[in-house]
């Protein structure tokens, strides 16, 4: 039945049967310059162990502006595609979309013929993302049936804080500007990340904060009065409109990534809180839905660590401590383990979720840190901390980077990040080892963001039926 549907080989009905596709490649590495001297770009990197060039950077597509500071890109079709639902029939994953947080511009990227030496197919300037969405700083691309989603943290004006931010549809064949999405924003005035579970027919979102709050690094006087985000927005899929509000406490700032369970019969998912302003801990929170409700849970703290003034950042002198900063989590295919980015510390942490509501710390590695500045297990530097992370599909494999945003990089590394990527292998039944022979060096002109995976990964698709 799903061989007729499948105009693509990269576009799996469950995530079981995507776990067991051919493994990935190559990598598509958002590459930023931190101080706005040369133009951001796009590493495609050599994930082959088979290969002469693995763990090296074969190409290097250079954008055509500075000050892009490129972010969540995201493919223009994936597995979502095969819902009933589409409207594209013919479909393939073939285009990255990649947005400009701090221009607003957006990329539009051909990865065919060669995969090796993608294309700049076309570039959708900001005052059209403005006229055509009241929209700005696009920031998370995601691929749905009927089209591209992305979202915003700004709206009108200089600033970005004329009117509220949201989510716009784009069309994933022609790439033209839809419109917004929202039908029925209710009570929602910040933006982060969102995701969905297609056939129930929700979507949910997250908050960070105005544009102000984070362009020219962390407004540490915000932070202390708990003025970012800390709210999580529930939303009717196909009716475009907001049915419920979960505030997690205003104590509980930065309200950031969103992690679905895959399978669509399983109606929960996880939220990283980057710091808790009455400890600094992090935090992880399990949402779900019973009884038509929506709930959140905080199922898994990580507290701050001492450190002596001598080794902080001017930003964290006072505190006497490292916060982790959690930025980034990540969710196998399989529902089974949850990575969590401690950016601050220098700790990737896995944690086994098989019950969503009691995560069980299972394994961890340490690269990087504000304090104690780890090397990687083969000894080379590494500046920053575990940040953007991307799971192979299959689990075996997680890949990640250095860099959150090029001014809070200024602000809590100021020694510099230059850009790395790395290689964690996973355990079957859990633990973590880097891999000495894996450590990509995009060298001091860039830090690394975003990573996407040829043929998708597990924070690109959704799927829309159930492992068998």
């Amino acid at each position: 039945m799903f061989d007729s549907l499948r105009t693509d080989p990269t576009f799996h009905p469950s995530p079981r049967l995507a776990m067991q596709a051919e493994r990935e490649r190559i990598a598509y590495t958002a590459l930023l310059s931190p101080d706005g001297s040369r133009p951001d770009a796009l590493a495609v990197v050599d994930l082959d162990p088979g290969s002469a060039r693995y763990g090296t950077v074969l190409h290097r597509l250079d954008m055509p502006y500075r000050g892009d500071e490129l972010h969540h890109f995201g493919w223009n079709a994936c597995s979502s595609a095969l819902s009933p639902m589409s409207g594209h029939a013919f479909v393939k994953r073939r285009y990255l979309v990649i947005p400009g947080l701090r221009s607003s511009r957006l990329y539009i990227v051909d990865t065919q013929p060669d995969p090796t030496r993608p294309t700049i197919a076309r570039v959708i300037e900001p005052e059209e993302v403005m006229r055509k969405t009241g929209y700005s700083r696009p920031h998370t691309v995601h691929c749905g049936p009927e089209g591209i989603y992305i979202s915003t943290l700004g709206g009108g004006g200089a600033d970005g804080t004329q009117g509220r931010p949201g989510v716009f549809l784009m069309d994933c064949e022609s790439f033209e500007l839809l419109g917004q999405w929202e039908i029925d924003p209710g009570p929602q005035k910040l933006h982060y990340d969102f995701w969905w579970n297609l056939p129930r027919d929700y979507m949910v979102s997250s908050e960070w904060g105005l544009p102000p709050q984070f362009e020219n690094g962390i407004v540490a006087e915000d932070l202390l009065a708990n003025r970012y985000g800390h709210r999580l927005h529930f939303w009717e899929l196909r009716a475009r409109r907001h049915v419920q509000t979960i505030d997690l406490g205003a104590n509980h700032q930065m309200a950031l990534e969103i992690r679905p369970a895959h399978d669509p019969t399983k109606e929960y998912g996880f939220l990283g809180v980057v710091v808790d302003t009455t400890n600094l801990e992090g935090s992880i929170w399990t949402w779900y839905r019973e009884g038509g409700q929506f709930h959140a849970r905080k199922t898994a703290v990580i507290p701050a660590e001492p450190a002596d003034a001598s080794q902080l950042p001017a930003l964290l002198k006072g505190f006497g401590a490292v916060p982790p900063l959690i930025s980034d989590i990540d969710l196998s295919l399989d529902d089974r383990f949850l990575y969590v980015a401690c950016w601050g510390t220098g700790e990737l942490r896995q944690y086994d979720v098989t019950d969503p509501m009691n995560p069980r710390l299972a394994g961890s590695v340490r690269v990087g840190g504000i304090a104690k500045h780890t090397p990687h297990s083969n000894g080379s530097a590494f500046g920053g901390g575990p940040q953007m992370v991307e799971i192979s599909r299959d689990g075996r494999r997680v890949y990640f980077t250095n860099s959150l945003y090029s001014r809070w990089d200024q602000q809590f590394y100021p020694d510099g990040v230059p850009g790395r990527q790395v290689l964690c292998h996973a355990g079957q039944d859990g633990g973590l080892r880097l891999d000495d022979n894996f450590v990509v060096d995009f060298g001091p002109d860039y830090c690394a963001h975003q990573i996407r995976l040829q043929g998708g990964d597990c924070s690109t698709d959704s799927f829309c039926y159930p492992s068998a």
